[in-house]
Order: structure tokens, then sequence, then C-alpha cells
């Protein structure tokens, strides 16, 4: 059976104010609609320029607009020009990341966000998880107690937080939990945060027995039992951070 001919992604005239921003949701749409996918070269950028019929800096300007997104990459040379990227999830870390340190996003929203997402976590790692699943989960956590720095826990924790997401066998849990274990690191590390640690340690090892039980309920309730007490801490630090009044 014949194979159905490649489909050619086709732009329209700008005829707008911010040319630039037209530029990027045309080539976003053809993404969306599967004529561009991850590999892909865009046309040359005098042929791009001719078919927007728009300018060359407006070309330029979009390109690197959808550059700092991570939407395509630009090289030189012989071989260069401007390629769809792959997906990079950091991308969207570093976007939440900006939202918490730009005010957009407060620490209660946070707070609610991470005991939603991870009591879903739980719940489907209860039911997913493999047995190699659980097994990387403890070999995390007791190799956690070896560790004597906290920065090196630290390291653990979010390595321990990453496998369970995978559990569920859902990559988009894995990057919502990466990102909000990476801004909470910012706000952890407080004069207790040592203490703390050893309590959490007790706790993922509970947890990881209510998983081999696949006992959804009591795994969710250890869950946010010991996501409150790391809130609780979070909420200590920041006060103690705060600028006193005069």
């Amino acid at each position: 059976m014949p194979s159905s001919p490649a489909l050619k992604p086709s732009f329209a005239p700008i005829k707008t104010q911010r040319t630039f921003e037209a530029v990027c949701e045309q080539i976003r749409a053809q993404l969306a609609a599967g004529t561009l996918k991850t590999g892909d070269k865009l046309p040359a950028e005098r042929e791009l320029a001719l078919e927007f019929q728009v300018s060359r800096s407006a070309l330029r300007e979009a390109l690197r607009t959808l550059e700092m997104a991570g939407i395509i990459r630009n090289t030189k040379g012989a071989k260069g020009g401007s390629f769809i990227q792959a997906a990079e999830p950091d991308r969207i870390v570093q976007a939440m990341h900006d939202y918490v340190h730009l005010g957009n996003v407060s620490l209660e929203e946070l707070t609610e966000a991470r005991l939603a997402t991870l009591d879903i976590i739980v719940r489907l790692a209860c039911e997913r998880a493999s047995e190699a699943d659980l097994a990387e989960l403890e070999a995390i956590a007791e190799r956690t107690k070896q560790e004597t720095s906290v920065e090196a826990r630290y390291e653990c924790a979010a390595q321990w937080y990453e496998v369970l997401a995978r559990a569920t066998k859902n990559r988009i849990y894995g990057i919502f939990v990466n990102s909000l274990s990476s801004i909470l690191h910012d706000f952890v590390q407080g004069p207790d945060y040592e203490t703390l640690q050893e309590t959490l340690i007790d706790s993922r090892l509970r947890l990881i027995r209510h998983l081999r039980k696949r006992d959804a309920d009591a795994a969710a309730q250890e869950m946010r039992k010991h996501l409150e007490r790391i809130h609780r801490h979070v909420r200590k630090t920041m006060k103690a951070r705060a600028p006193r009044q005069a």
C-alpha cells in the first residue's frame, strides 16, 4: 500500500502590527496540526520571509522568540537553520519558578497544588507501581539515611519523588513533581531541616509499605501528613527570613 505524501506546512501572509507574534502563532499552529514535528527544519530565512510577507527583521525576532520558548533551535553553518526542538520539561520548571518568585503564585497555592497532585500520584502508584519501582523507592529511602549533608539528602528526596511519579506511568505527573520539588528547594532549608529530614525518611518507608499492600487510602494519608510537616517547616523558615518591621 503506497504511503501518503508528507504534509507540508503552509503559511499565510501577515497583516498585523505585532508581526513577529503572528509569525510565532502560525508556527505554533503548524505544530498543533502535526505538519511540523520534532526535528523538522523550517524553510530558509529568505523563503520564510517571502511566504509570510514580512521583513527579515520581523522574522528574525519571531525565530529568536521561538528559540527562547524552547520550540526551535537555531544553528549556524552549511547545515544550519531553524529546527523544531524536542520538548524540554526543564523549561516548565523554570516557568513555575518565575511565577513564584515574581509573586504570581503564593506559597498557599503551591501547598494546595502539591497536596492535591501528590494525593493523585500516590493513589495511581498504588495501582500501577511495579516491583522494580517499589524496590527503587526503598533503595533511595535507605540511601538517604547514609547521606550526611543536607543537600545530598535533598537530592535523594527529589529523586524519590521523581520515581514515585514515574510509577504512575503518566509522564505529566513527573513534570509536575519536578517543578514543585525544584521550587520548594528554595524554601525548605532552615535551622531545623536536618532534624525534619529524619522524620521524613521514616515517613517514606511507611508509605512504601502501604504501596506494597496496595492500600491507597493509607498511602495517601501518610503522604498528606508528610507534606503538612514540610509546609509547616517552610512557613516557619519564611517567617524567620522575612525582614523585621522597624
